[in-house]
C-alpha cells in the first residue's frame, strides 16, 4: 500500500483562490493517478490532497512491492515536471511525501449497508500512513517499511533511516529511504554521500559517536542539503555530550502521527 501527501497543503490552500486551488489539485491528482495506473496500482481513495493506492489487489501480483516503489519514484519525477510548468504559470511549488509498506491486509468491500468502498485495512496499512508522515523527521521524500525493503532491496538504491517506533505501536521496525531504481545513474558525489552516510549510521548504532560524526561530516561536505545526514550528525554530537543509557537499543519513538 502507498500513501502520498502534499507538504504544507493547508498553507498553500490559504494563499490561493478556491478556483485556482481546485485547478492545481486536479492537475496534481490526475498526474499522480496516471502514474499509479501505469504501474498496475489500484487507486483506493483521495482524501483532500492525499492519495491511497493498493498494489497486488484485486488481482495478486508477486511483484507488487516493486511496482509500488517504481510508482513512488515516477510520481516524484512527474511532480518535478509539474513544478517546472507551474513555475511558468505563477503557481506555488509543491513537495510530496510518500510512505510504502507491505504485509497482511484485508482487502475488499467495506462500509455500511447503504454505501461501501473497495479498500484495504489492517496494521500494515496504518503503518504505511505513518511512514508517509515520518518523512518530516529526515526531510526525506519516500520511506519504505522493512517488509517492502526485504522484497525490493536488490532492485533499488536505498539507505537505512532508523529503527523506528511509530506512535501507537510498541514494536519498532526498520525503515529505509527509497532513493532510485537500481540502474539509475546517480552523480558521483551522491553515491559517495550515500556510502559515507551508511558508514556513519553503522557507527551510530555501535555508539561510536566520534567515528559517526566523521563519516556524517564527510557526507555533508558531499551533499550539504541532505536531511538524514544533518539529523544524524546532530544526534551523534548530542550523544557525545550526553550519552544514552546503557540499555539504549537505537530505537527512535515518534511522538506524533
Amino acid at each position: 500500500v502507498l500513501f502520498s501527501d502534499i507538504v504544507g497543503f493547508t498553507t498553500i490552500a490559504e494563499s490561493m483562490e478556491p478556483a485556482k486551488l481546485v485547478h492545481l489539485l486536479n492537475d496534481y491528482l490526475t498526474s499522480m493517478t496516471n502514474v499509479i495506473f501505469e504501474h498496475k496500482g489500484l487507486l483506493d481513495k483521495y482524501e483532500g490532497d492525499a492519495i491511497m493506492a493498493v498494489f497486488g489487489a484485486p488481482v495478486e501480483l508477486p511483484e507488487a512491492p516493486e511496482l509500488a516503489c517504481m510508482a513512488a519514484l515516477d510520481m516524484q519525477k512527474q511532480l518535478t515536471v509539474l513544478r517546472d510548468y507551474w513555475k511558468k504559470t505563477g503557481r506555488p511549488p509543491i513537495e510530496m511525501r510518500i510512505g510504502i509498506n507491505s504485509g497482511d491486509m484485508i482487502v475488499g468491500n467495506m462500509g455500511s449497508e447503504r454505501r461501501f468502498d473497495y479498500t484495504a485495512v489492517g496494521d500494515a496499512v496504518n503503518l504505511a500512513s505513518r511512514l508517509e508522515g515520518a518523512n518530516t523527521l529526515w526531510s526525506s521524500k519516500i520511506i519504505i517499511g522493512e517488509q517492502t525493503f526485504d522484497k525490493v532491496q536488490k532492485q533499488f538504491i536505498t539507505r537505512p533511516l532508523d529503527l523506528l517506533r511509530v506512535k501507537g505501536k510498541t514494536k519498532p521496525i526498520r525503515v529505509y529511504e527509497l532513493i532510485a531504481a537500481g540502474d539509475a545513474q546517480l552523480p558521483d558525489e551522491v553515491k559517495e554521500m550515500i556510502l559515507s552516510y551508511k558508514r556513519g549510521f553503522k557507527e551510530y548504532l555501535l555508539r561510536n559517536w566520534e567515528e559517526g560524526i566523521r563519516h556524517f561530516q564527510t557526507a555533508q561536505k558531499l551533499v550539504n542539503t541532505d536531511g538524514p545526514t544533518r539529523l544524524y550528525l546532530d544526534r551523534c554530537q548530542e550523544f557525545k555530550e550526553t550519552p544514552p543509557p546503557k540499555d539504549w537499543d537505537g530505537v527512535y519513538s515518534m511522538k506524533v502521527k
